[in-house]
């Protein structure tokens, strides 16, 4: 079993252990299992690597991904593969303090887009993510009619 988390409530079962050298301008990022190991660019340049707003894009809509799929069994329906195109902006604001929005396009074929939106809305409830961001962000949630 896993050990409580620094709040006491509920228990840690995953811990993620990364070490980050160097920042977004030629940084790397590299997992303790080493199954992460990726070189950083800053957005936009022509460095080569990935920037923190691409990795917050595959991480959050992974994890959607996998709320979608809970929530579906939850609810008996059955889901064929969900893909989720992530847009993650990093924006300048007026008095050059940096903040972020996020947009995501949830295909979910083989089922009405009533439900479709139901489970993306009960996925945005259970996904970690979405819960350390809320009120935080600006976060649009779009399933098109497929």
């Amino acid at each position: 079993m896993g050990a409580k988390n620094a709040t006491g409530s509920g228990t840690v079962i995953y811990t993620a252990r990364t070490r980050t050298t160097g920042g977004r301008n030629h940084g790397v990022a590299r997992s303790h299992d080493g199954n992460l190991d990726v070189k950083l660019a800053t957005p936009g340049s022509a460095g080569i690597g990935t920037n923190p707003e691409q990795l917050l894009g595959a991480g959050w809509s992974a994890c959607l991904a996998s709320a979608i799929s809970h929530a579906a069994r939850k609810n008996k329906v059955t889901l064929g593969e969900v893909t989720i195109d992530a847009e993650v902006d990093l924006h300048l604001g007026d008095n050059k303090d940096f903040f972020l929005s996020a947009r995501f396009k949830i295909s979910i074929p083989g089922i009405s887009r009533a439900v479709a939106q139901e489970l993306a809305q009960q996925a945005e409830m259970l996904c970690p993510y979405s819960k350390a961001t809320r009120g935080n962000i600006e976060v649009t949630f779009n399933v098109p009619t497929t």
